[in-house]
């Protein structure tokens, strides 16, 4: 785990240190050792820490005009023991939403696992985005099943072209826009 790096081609468009709006803004990141870890298994460095013990993330990309951000997990999000949601509510997608974003474009690719609760936090987070929706890119079948299992994808919107989209291949503009047209489509606007 400690070679997968959080996405990096698009920090010419945007870094979450350098982001005044940011929660990330002034992180400095160790360059000479690992300091993050899962478990036994050690991280990139490069990866941002929000208060979980079992999973991390890298806002990869906000537009706070258009009211969108793009954020890349890693790890294994586990709201039975460690309350992931709440603390990832709380401590990132409050102050986002606060900036004005209300579309979420969550990456789950690097999601080993997924181990629900109750879906409280997951509703206040869709409510909070009113017009704004919440899309989740390919995150693995086993933890796609998890989480329809416990009905959130009620809230985060799964499946389709989402499960595999080629999302390295675009800039972050593009691909707002083809989440943004899928999910019209479904929502048949």
């Amino acid at each position: 785990m400690h070679e997968i790096e959080p996405f990096y081609n698009w920090r010419d468009d945007y870094i979450a240190s350098e982001d005044d709006r940011s929660p990330f803004f002034g992180t400095i990141y160790n360059e000479f050792e690992y300091d993050k870890q899962i478990y036994n298994f050690l991280l990139h460095p490069q990866w941002d820490h929000f208060g979980s013990s079992t999973l991390y993330l890298k806002v990869i990309y906000a537009d706070y005009d258009k009211g969108y951000a793009i954020i890349e997990f890693i790890g294994e999000w586990n709201d039975a023991i460690y309350n992931d949601i709440m603390i990832l509510k709380r401590e990132l997608i409050d102050l986002m939403i606060d900036e004005g974003v209300n579309k979420f474009i969550l990456i789950g690719e690097n999601i080993l696992n997924f181990h629900a609760s109750d879906d409280l936090y997951y509703e206040e987070w869709f409510q909070d985005v009113e017009d704004g929706w919440i899309a989740g890119l390919n995150f693995r079948a086993h933890v796609i099943e998890e989480f329809k299992a416990h009905n959130i994808d009620y809230y985060i919107n799964f499946g389709g072209v989402f499960d595999q989209m080629p999302w390295r291949t675009l800039k972050p503009k593009q691909l707002f826009h083809h989440v943004d047209e899928q999910l019209m489509k479904r929502l048949g606007h």
